[in-house]
């Protein structure tokens, strides 16, 4: 690999590092932090609020993918990224740094709030603008490895969270954990924000990008959604998958396993770790098979496994919950995980032209996260309190993953209509060949 291909992996996939690193560890503290900034009085009602708040930074998702994607289409990827990573590192210190509700009382969940909006913001045009920079700077048929990397650098921020979850919980009491230990993680994700800034700042645009960016006629809000609605649409479906099962098999797990299955929070994070492991080695294999056999089969083969085995697998762990089991059922999971979502990034990103490229991914895979993913945490919490039945979440995962589904059959890979035809040509159109377009 080149050495501008290097860096264009790594400027690209920094900030979405800091970006998940920062979500994963406030889901993987989410029990602390509800003692800590939302008393309620109920165990319960306290972890309510504090998932909740994790999916209030989703709101601004949509907020923050027309804003900041729009820049990274008009003013410049390199531009609309390093305002991303500088707001992510922002709210992390908010964070790390949050008077609890002991100390200020009300004003200590205010915070939390505000710092999850401001993360929330900038996580909206993190996705669009890096995986649209990536998909410009790969190689000729080489497209579903190189935006492969924005899952593995998912995988490895949410990878290094569990490890530090699993040593801090290891290590440290619980007074210590709940007095100062729990913003460990926090503080040491600072000092990713420096480094992807300065990164960032070094690395060219794409030729591709300058050349589409003089043809934009105008507005590129306007433009995606005047003539690439369907294009969204897509994304959208492609999406839903990814961030459900992102959110409910790679984050909300470690809390399910304390809570319901009854295990060490250490061992929670632990079999967290390994199966993340899994997706970080096996997301870039399965980006780069999709560049020969296309997109298409890798995004309905593992959805379809997906809807299939969550409840029956869920049941299994639920009967006869151990180490062993919740690391087999992770790894079974972490696997189809990695088919889809190796091959997610690159399957939006060629659905729209470069020239409204990160507008249109924005929109579509924040959308998706801000409806289906930031929600559920919550949601499983919700089902599981509401019905007293540890295998509800199944029912909300296999629903999700079912719509998406429909969505990807319906319009993935299907010629666009007269309305939708304006701009570049959709490289994903052709299934069968669509990987070797690059």
């Amino acid at each position: 690999m080149r050495a501008k291909s290097r860096r264009a992996i790594i400027a690209a996939t920094i900030g979405n590092m800091l970006e998940t690193y920062d979500f994963a560890v406030y889901g993987f503290f989410a029990i602390i932090i509800s003692r800590l900034f939302f008393p309620a009085g109920d165990e319960t009602v306290s972890l309510l609020l504090t998932v909740a708040t994790f999916g209030v930074g989703f709101f601004m998702r949509p907020v923050g993918a027309i804003v900041l994607g729009s820049m990274a289409d008009s003013r410049g990827r390199k531009f609309a990224l390093s305002v991303t990573i500088l707001l992510m590192a922002l709210g992390t210190a908010m964070i790390g740094f949050a008077p609890t509700y002991a100390s200020i009382g009300a004003w200590a969940p205010a915070i939390i709030v505000l710092a999850r909006l401001i993360q929330g913001f900038s996580a909206g045009g993190e996705i669009g603008a890096a995986t649209a920079f990536l998909v410009e700077h790969a190689p000729p048929g080489r497209r579903g490895f190189f935006a492969s990397w924005q899952q593995a650098s998912q995988a490895c921020a949410l990878l290094l969270g569990s490890l530090l979850g699993a040593a801090i919980t290891g290590l440290l009491s619980q007074e210590a954990l709940e007095s100062w230990g729990w913003r460990i993680p926090f503080l040491l994700g600072l000092l990713i924000g420096p480094v992807g800034f300065y990164i960032r700042a070094q690395t060219e645009e794409a030729e591709e990008f300058t050349q589409a960016a003089a043809k934009l006629p105008g507005s590129p809000l306007r433009e995606a959604l005047r003539f690439h609605k369907r294009s969204i649409a897509t994304g959208f479906g492609i999406t839903i998958t990814w961030t459900v099962c992102t959110y409910f098999f790679l984050i909300y797990m470690p809390t399910y396993a304390v809570r319901q299955l009854h295990l060490p929070q250490s061992v929670a994070f632990l079999a967290n770790a390994i199966s993340l492991g899994v997706l970080l080695v096996l997301a870039p294999v399965f980006g780069a098979l999709s560049d020969r056999i296309g997109r298409r089969p890798l995004l309905v083969g593992p959805a379809l496994a997906i809807m299939v085995l969550t409840y029956p697998l869920l049941a299994l762990l639920s009967a006869s919950p151990s180490i062993w089991s919740l690391l087999a059922f992770q790894i079974v999971f972490a696997t189809l995980i990695a088919a889809f979502t190796g091959t997610a990034p690159a399957a939006i990103a060629e659905i729209c032209p470069a020239e409204i490229r990160s507008t249109g991914t924005s929109i579509a895979y924040n959308l998706a996260v801000t409806i289906f993913g930031g929600f559920a945490p919550f949601i499983a919490t919700w089902l599981i309190a509401r019905t007293g039945n540890g295998l509800s979440p199944a029912w909300y995962v296999t629903a999700a993953v079912a719509f998406s589904a429909v969505i990807i059959l319906a319009l993935h890979g299907r010629p666009r209509g007269a309305s939708e035809s304006r701009g570049t040509p959709d490289p994903i159109l052709a299934p069968a060949s669509a990987g070797r377009e690059g």
